[in-house]
């Protein structure tokens, strides 16, 4: 496939080529850029994990704040992305090049707002995302170095997501996993060569955020994508909901996961930093087996919004059944695996027994019900990517809000420690089953609008 086309050749290959192949070529770039995110998500925790326990917890701390600066690029990237490729089917390319100008330029004005905001508070924002007396000082220093990037990291999601939508992956793999490997070279520079602790791995961070951000840029001029001009930018209140509806399901997902992070950290927090510390390292171990999961499922979201927008709906369910067999095939092997090997993982980390005890359990919880995450999130993107914004919200808004956040409140009040460790597992199930009601509605109103379409013609 090549890496630059026409919006005639898109249209073309997105409407046209069989399923499982144009899946595949769109899915192996963004699987890789979900991997390597993960890795060097996963390269501050290891690498902090030198300095200490305190700066362990720290990182997973700070990680709310990083998932809200994550939550508004999304907002803004997914809002206009899923937008621009259902214009781009039904062959509006005028409307697709006002939101990508609106979409870009909204995230890096959040971002400044959210750069301004947590300096200005940054020890009592400290202090509520969980960090105990120990922890303070490394939250502090992390967090500080952290917000600066925080206008340029809301943007770069944007150029990143608009990119896929496009049918662009293989440039939005390239910003990504450049800076990805860039953050896992620095890491250890900072934070052992130039003796810079845990300001370091937040130093690497922004700095390989900001080259990413400058690639993704270039790559959407390259790649023959929508560009992004300022003249473009439109607030009209049209434009403003088709953004606002595209990205909510994401702005709850995103919101409510560092929300959800931050009651876990207090929740864990009468159990010592060693809680704490082994609830970070399996959330981010979790975060790269789900990477595969997301990664897949971004190569099935520009072929639905394409062909919903150009109203081929026997393509959208097979893009979706297709993706929901393969990606169950594959967690269910991630989930044994992750199930027999959970102490050595959660050892890579920290070799703190207590981390290592407490941190297994956790972890092998989540890989019992790991395999449900393929249904829950196919149908997500599905009714995401087509615009049913109030299901894509409910279900967004259902696995870290509706059910985690009562489950981490409520049963270690019964259970202690272990209802923290459970916690996840038992949300995962929760939303499996609204998942399936929600998909049963949306599939009769798709047969509706199928039905009102073949009339048509």
């Amino acid at each position: 496939m090549s890496h630059s086309m026409t919006q005639d050749e898109k249209y073309k290959m997105m409407t046209e080529a069989p399923i499982p192949p144009l899946i595949g070529k769109l899915a192996v770039p963004t699987i890789i850029s979900m991997l390597i995110t993960s890795i060097y998500n996963m390269a501050d925790t290891f690498f902090v994990g030198r300095i200490g326990t305190s700066a362990t917890a720290a990182v997973g701390v700070v990680f709310p704040i990083m998932a809200i600066i994550q939550a508004l690029g999304f907002f803004c990237g997914h809002g206009s992305g899923n937008c621009i490729s259902r214009h781009l089917g039904s062959k509006d390319t005028k409307s697709a090049g006002q939101l990508a100008a609106t979409g870009f330029f909204g995230a890096l004005i959040l971002g400044i707002v959210t750069m301004i905001l947590g300096l200005i508070f940054l020890d009592p924002l400290s202090r509520l995302l969980g960090s105990t007396e120990t922890i303070l000082p490394y939250t502090r220093d992390y967090l500080r170095i952290i917000l600066i990037g925080a206008p340029y990291m809301t943007a770069q999601l944007v150029l990143n997501n608009q990119l896929r939508f496009q049918g662009n992956a293989f440039y939005a793999m390239i910003g990504i996993t450049t800076g990805g490997v860039l953050n896992i070279a620095l890491d250890p520079l900072f934070i052992f060569t130039f003796h810079m602790g845990i300001s370091g791995a937040a130093l690497a961070t922004i700095i390989s955020q900001f080259v990413s951000f400058v690639l993704l840029l270039y790559g959407i001029k390259a790649s023959g994508c929508i560009p992004i001009r300022l003249r473009n930018v439109s607030l009209n209140l049209d434009r403003i909901r088709e953004i606002a509806g595209g990205g909510l399901p994401s702005l709850f997902r995103q919101g409510l996961a560092s929300v959800a992070t931050m009651v876990l950290n207090i929740a864990a927090n009468p159990y010592g930093d060693a809680a704490i510390a082994a609830m970070s390292v399996v959330s981010r171990i979790s975060m790269f087996a789900n990477s595969v999961l997301i990664g897949f499922g971004q190569g099935f979201q520009p072929v639905c919004g394409f062909n919903y927008g150009a109203k081929k709906y026997g393509r959208v369910r097979e893009a979706f059944w297709f993706c929901v067999k393969v990606s169950t095939a594959v967690l269910l092997v991630l989930a044994i695996l992750g199930g027999i090997c959970s102490g050595s993982l959660v050892g890579i980390f920290r070799k703190d027994p207590e981390v290592i005890e407490i941190g297994t359990l956790a972890l092998r919880f989540q890989c019992i019900t790991f395999v449900l995450n393929g249904w829950i999130v196919m149908n997500n993107m599905m009714m995401q990517t087509m615009g049913k914004t109030t299901y894509a919200s409910v279900l967004a808004a259902s696995r870290q809000g509706l059910f985690f956040i009562p489950a981490i409140l409520i049963l270690p009040q019964f259970l202690g420690l272990l209802g923290i460790q459970a916690a996840q597992a038992i949300a995962d199930v929760c939303t499996m089953v609204v998942t399936t009601i929600v998909y049963r509605i949306v599939q009769k109103e798709l047969a509706r609008e199928e039905k009102m379409t073949a009339g048509k013609s």
